[in-house]
């Protein structure tokens, strides 16, 4: 019974990770066909995000009965709430900022994975890591590069590979769990 119970709750697992899948690729596709409205809607859903929780950390700084910290939390929330209306009332501001803040992630993650390609002993590991570095640095370099222009879409497109990515993810996962229920 317990073994008809665990394939059925696998086959429904796959079913659900595949819609997602289907559907994650089908958003990340729509945000290709149209990565300026992508752009704004990341722009929008992070200075929403800013927005609510540095009111939530300041409330619950001011309603701290400790001194110890509340300082630095409630600081720390006003900041992220005074971030977040910046960004909600200045839309092509805060997309300027956000691709800066991408390209320099992107730059940052590129000469990491340079440095630990070129101190790996692993031959075949060191050029997965050294080339996935030079991308990310050569992506990094041109975010930076092209701006402001970069940024109308930069955000859209990161957003679109992501959906992509995570998509053609969700449904090869769900390939391998559907094999595992026909195995069971």
């Amino acid at each position: 019974m317990a073994s008809l119970i665990s394939r059925s709750m696998t086959l429904k697992n796959w079913i659900v990770l595949g819609v997602t899948g289907l559907l994650f690729i089908g958003a990340g596709f729509f945000a290709l066909l149209n990565p300026f409205a992508a752009t704004v809607t990341v722009e929008m859903f992070t200075g929403w995000s800013f927005l609510v929780l540095g009111a939530l950390q300041a409330i619950g700084a001011i309603r701290e009965k400790e001194w110890a910290g509340k300082l630095w939390t409630l600081l720390l929330g006003v900041v992220a709430l005074l971030i977040g209306i910046s960004l909600i009332s200045n839309p092509l501001a805060g997309v300027v900022t956000l691709t800066i803040i991408l390209g320099v992630m992107f730059l940052t993650s590129g000469l990491f994975k340079l440095i630990v390609g070129f101190k790996l002993h692993a031959r075949q590991l060191r050029w997965i890591f050294v080339t996935s570095g030079v991308i990310s640095l050569a992506f990094g370099i041109m975010v930076i590069l092209t701006l402001p222009g970069s940024a109308l879409i930069t955000l859209g497109l990161a957003l679109a590979v992501e959906m992509l990515s995570n998509g053609v993810s969700a449904i090869c996962l769900a390939w391998a769990r559907k094999s595992e229920a026909a195995s069971a």
